[in-house]
């Protein structure tokens, strides 16, 4: 297991898109699991967790995943690709979310009853677009944790979303209530990632 000491500050500052990957090096299933359960430490629209993860180890079946991600080299040899998927039907975890923190002793149970019939009467009345945003937003707020908690335990990462969104749910057999989000290799670099330059925050910024 890598060490994972680093101050929040140096993680985002050398947290870069590895494309190289050493192909002999492993994550255990284990690490991988510490590191998902983390990262859904992540924000969400009320609490409700709208993710779930597809991690791909077996070579061959990263093999088949690559040619549904535009050939990209780094899902083949990467230790494990992460796909993460945004739950459209959020609403259907808040009795366990809420009960969860009843149980837990964050909330009373007038609380916990008054959230969960509030969310049942607002998430089935949007529209299938709004859920599919909220879902796709949550998705990126727990991959971005997902590449922060990697780099801290010494290994790296890429988003992609560039991929087949159609093919990956014929292949893998995804359910209609789930979206595709982001595919992230996750692994040991073999070569540096290219370093990048930002806008300068004074051009992306307007105080009032």
């Amino acid at each position: 297991m890598a060490s994972h000491s680093t101050d929040l500050s140096t993680v985002i500052k050398e947290r870069h898109s590895v494309r190289k990957y050493d192909p002999n090096y492993k994550i255990a299933k284990e690490e991988i699991e510490e590191i998902l359960k983390e990262a859904t430490l992540a924000p969400s629209s009320s609490n409700l967790q709208p993710w779930r993860f597809l991690v791909i180890q077996d070579q061959e079946t990263k093999k088949e995943l690559r040619a549904i991600a535009n050939n990209q080299e780094q899902v083949e040899t990467c230790s494990a690709v992460i796909a993460v998927l945004g739950d459209t039907e959020m609403y259907k975890n808040a009795e366990k979310v809420y009960r969860s923190n009843y149980e837990a002793g964050y909330m009373d149970e007038e609380r916990m009853r008054l959230m969960i019939e509030n969310i049942n009467k607002l998430y089935p009345s949007l529209s299938a677009e709004d859920r599919k945003n909220i879902a796709s937003f949550d998705a990126g707020l727990v991959s971005m944790q997902i590449m922060l908690i990697a780099k801290a335990r010494g290994y790296d990462t890429v988003p992609m979303g560039g991929f087949n969104k159609k093919q990956f749910v014929e292949r893998f057999n995804i359910s209609d209530r789930f979206v595709p989000t982001v595919l992230i290799a996750l692994g040991k670099a073999a070569a540096p990632a290219y370093k990048t330059t930002r806008i300068p925050v004074e051009d992306i910024v307007r105080f009032l």
